[in-house]
């Protein structure tokens, strides 16, 4: 499951899903953090942020202000009272494992 609020760590992980077709990614587009940065101190009152690194997916793509789009769109509605994209992914495995007679 991925949405807009899916970002760095999570988001290494869906493209690796998805690039390598491990699974199937159901939501929203991702948020497209591709960069790592780190934080130096260089005082008591002041750091300073710097990019250390990009991040691009297994197939060499980078996500930078892109995301990834999810396998099976699912939005998310604002007053849902259920989890929609959750309920969804779990019709497609019950589907899928009924295909294969499990």
């Amino acid at each position: 499951l991925v949405d807009g609020g899916s970002a760095s760590a999570s988001e290494i992980v869906a493209g690796a899903i998805k690039d390598t077709k491990a699974g199937k990614l159901f939501g929203v587009k991702t948020f497209g953090k591709g960069s790592v940065q780190g934080v130096y101190r260089l005082d008591a009152a002041t750091a300073i942020k710097v990019t250390t690194a990009k991040y691009y997916t297994p197939s060499g793509v980078s996500i930078h202000n892109v995301g990834i789009e999810p396998d099976i769109v699912v939005e998310l509605p604002e007053n849902a009272t259920e989890d929609v994209q959750l309920k969804a992914a779990e019709k497609y495995l019950q589907e899928e494992l009924s295909k294969r007679g499990e």
